[in-house]
């Protein structure tokens, strides 16, 4: 990691995170990732929390379609993809620092099929072997000082940094299932795997294995994925109605749009909404 590296950016709620409003349980670092990771890693995650003693704060997750790294005092893991919510309990003091990778790292990583960590996780050992033992050492020797001083995170990045380099370069395949990733987050006019294939002209058996291979996951959990974290942004962010978040999301009428929302997430879209408009006009 460069000592010029960029500023964090502290506790910004991306569409992916369904934050409770008036949550101040932690202090979130974000960190973009070196251009010599960038293959390997979108971003560096550091949250560090105090929660009164007999309380607990939980954090609930939409998450990307990408494999994490995380390592805190007591654990350090690697994660597939949580297909449903992700959801962390945070109690008492700590931190944690986590990679979130590319969408072709997870393989890598893993030396093998992403398939066999859907909704999963496993020591970080198990996958890096003495390296992510080592790994583990020296991130937690870094915090262990002060887990919120910059100087002790950019030795966490240098630490992940050395143990995934050896990794590079990302194979074709990888490159592939990038854009694709990609294309599927940047484009909301996607509603379909037929379309999707027909952006990316590969046939619909092939974009399945592809996505499984790599990511464990389909090709629609993609395109679902990314409607329910955009309906979180909007409800949060926006005084927009639920007929028409369903209606910009592609949804055919707001019944479908909000059972949806409702199965993943545990709450209404309406709750949700309500909840981030009052807090907004407080």
């Amino acid at each position: 990691m460069k000592p010029d590296a960029a500023p964090p950016a502290l506790n910004d709620v991306e569409r992916a995170h369904l934050k409770v409003p008036g949550d101040t349980s932690h202090v979130m670092y974000r960190y973009a990732a070196p251009p010599e990771l960038a293959g390997l890693v979108r971003r560096f995650w550091i949250p560090v929390w105090s929660v009164p003693a007999g309380e607990q704060s939980v954090q609930r997750v939409l998450q990307y379609p990408v494999a994490l790294l995380v390592i805190a005092q007591d654990y350090a893991r690697f994660y597939g993809v949580t297909t449903g919510l992700s959801q962390t309990v945070l109690a008492g003091n700590g931190w944690a620092a986590g990679v979130m990778c590319t969408p072709a790292a997870g393989s890598l990583i893993s030396q093998g099929s992403m398939a066999r960590f859907t909704d999963q996780h496993v020591d970080v050992s198990d996958v890096l072997g003495r390296s992510g033992t080592d790994l583990t050492n020296r991130v937690r020797a870094a915090m262990r000082d002060d887990p919120r001083l910059p100087g002790n995170h950019r030795t966490v990045m240098e630490a992940f940094g050395d143990a995934l380099s050896p990794l590079l370069p990302v194979d074709a395949e990888g490159e592939l299932v990038d854009r694709v990733v990609a294309l599927v987050e940047e484009r909301p006019d996607l509603l379909t795997v037929a379309q999707l294939c027909a952006e990316t002209e590969m046939s619909e058996r092939a974009l399945q294995r592809l996505i499984r291979r790599r990511l464990g996951l389909t090709p629609k959990w993609l395109i679902q994925r990314r409607r329910l974290q955009e309906a979180a942004e909007r409800l949060r962010t926006t005084g927009t109605t639920l007929a028409g978040t369903a209606a910009m999301l592609g949804y055919a009428d707001q019944a479908h749009f909000s059972r949806d929302f409702s199965r993943v997430t545990g709450t209404t879209p309406s709750r949700f909404a309500a909840e981030h408009r009052t807090a907004r006009t407080e």
